[in-house]
């Protein structure tokens, strides 16, 4: 292209349609911007030595794009993503005393994503930023994502943050990529995710279930709408919406059971063997996955936003619209509540004695629940809370589509993209492997015969292999 701008807009019906692509050559300078449209998306800047460079630089881009399916489109024709944001009040606690917050993290925007594992503590919030965090408070990296997160999973190694701009982004590496998009007319309120296969529930009461070539499996309309719930395992998708908890076989959609609770679930949880949604009507309900009997229930006082549990059901946490976290054993009698002191828990995770939670004011807090700590803080005894700060010189990584390229192959594997009856597929090309098996592999990186060297391949019992670390261009 000559100087000036080039806008696309994808044009296929595929799920992802209402992406822009946005490319701008002044002189020697691309300025390249992309996102969900209707948002000002995110943007690249690159300088290049002549402007026959910076020309050429773009024509590629513009055309790798183009052989994606964008065509040009005028700005402001496409309406954008219909995006449902949470409504959620919070009230000053009514506990008579404050949980012993070790440290906390302010991150300045409402929290729905947490997700804690053995050597960090993940946030995102609402205007789309995602931290990592020691279990020391120590703040370890930062990921800028187009949208707000709607929340974290995980699925063994891989974190996952589900975003308003309908795409679901891996976080498992330095930079991170879209490894799903979901289909435009999905209002998405909740996502899990498990052995690559994606759930997701919306606004109306639907569940889509979606693989990993991010292609529909099945979807169904549950009874209620508003579905904030949704947990997957080997067996089942376990669906909570405003009026109970439905269950669908995971092979087909087949329904299992329908349980209803007394009032919307409003957030779930799940343990091997049951699954827990905490309801708008001040109840945690423990269900049994096999049948779906209720089999306990956990009171509390307010509308309950969010719950977790000790593994095995041992100790059910809860937290209320009110700023109170609650403790219960696991017959439903209550331990404790106490307040939280930054804000109504709109998630929450519990490990290793500590109870992790996100905010309404868009705080991570880690609150120490081991039984001294409650002890004394019931006696208005707690720590000195730690405040907890980014440096200002923390990099802060966003979504790319570039693809750093190596010549060597080294401890690598080599991997390639191949046009499957007009589906770009990835295969495996160094020897060990299943060679029919497809690769989970970023659809923006793919272009057809290029070959990719991957840090590693792991094979998951659905019959595909995902990838695990950098991946780089074979040239």
């Amino acid at each position: 292209m000559t100087q000036g701008t080039t806008y696309l807009e994808l044009s296929e019906d595929d799920g992802a349609a209402h992406k822009f692509y946005e490319v701008t050559v002044a002189g020697t300078v691309v300025d390249i911007r992309y996102g969900r449209i209707g948002t000002d998306g995110a943007r690249q800047t690159s300088t290049f030595p002549t402007v026959e460079k910076a020309e050429a630089a773009a024509a590629k881009k513009i055309g790798e794009k183009v052989r994606k399916g964008y065509a040009p489109a005028v700005m402001g024709a496409r309406a954008p993503r219909s995006i449902t944001r949470r409504a959620v009040a919070s009230a000053p606690s009514t506990a008579r005393a404050t949980a012993p917050v070790l440290w906390r993290f302010r991150t300045a925007s409402s929290a729905f994503g947490i997700h804690i594992d053995g050597d960090r503590c993940w946030v995102g919030n609402q205007s789309g930023d995602v931290f990592s965090l020691g279990h020391d408070g120590s703040v370890l990296s930062r990921f800028q994502l187009p949208e707000g997160v709607k929340c974290l999973v995980a699925d063994d190694f891989w974190i996952y943050a589900g975003c308003d701009d309908g795409s679901v982004y891996d976080l498992s590496g330095k930079i991170p990529h879209a490894a799903y998009r979901i289909d435009e007319d999905v209002d998405i309120y909740w996502l899990d995710i498990h052995e690559g296969v994606l759930a997701v529930s919306d606004a109306g009461g639907r569940l889509v279930v979606i693989d990993h070539e991010e292609e529909h499996q099945w979807s169904r309309n549950s009874p209620g709408s508003g579905a904030w719930m949704v947990r997957s395992d080997a067996d089942a998708v376990y669906h909570g919406h405003s009026a109970g908890v439905t269950a669908y076989a995971a092979d087909g959609g087949r329904e299992l059971w329908n349980t209803k609770t007394p009032g919307a679930v409003l957030f779930g949880w799940q343990e091997a063997d049951h699954v827990y949604a905490g309801t708008g009507r001040h109840a945690v309900h423990k269900i049994t996955k096999a049948d779906g009997r209720v089999a306990a229930d956990y009171r509390c006082d307010t509308a309950v936003y969010s719950c977790a549990t000790a593994p095995g059901g041992r100790y059910v946490f809860a937290g209320d619209s009110a700023s109170s976290v609650y403790c219960f054993a696991a017959d439903g009698t209550r331990l404790w509540k106490l307040g939280t002191g930054c804000g109504s828990a709109l998630s929450m995770q519990y490990r290793d004695e500590r109870l992790y939670i996100v905010t309404t004011d868009g705080t991570l807090a880690c609150i120490d629940a081991t039984e001294q700590a409650i002890t004394a803080a019931q006696g208005g005894v707690v720590p000195t809370v730690v405040d907890v700060k980014a440096s200002a010189a923390l990099p802060v990584a966003t979504p790319t589509t570039a693809v750093a390229t190596t010549t060597s192959v080294g401890s690598g594997t080599v991997v390639e993209c191949v046009d499957d009856h007009g589906r770009l597929r990835v295969r495996v090309v160094s020897g060990g492997f299943q060679s029919g098996w497809n690769v989970q592999f970023p659809r923006d990186m793919r272009v057809v015969g290029a070959r990719y060297v991957v840090e590693e391949l792991h094979e998951t019992s659905r019959g595909f292999y995902r990838v695990r670390g950098e991946i780089k261009r074979l040239v």
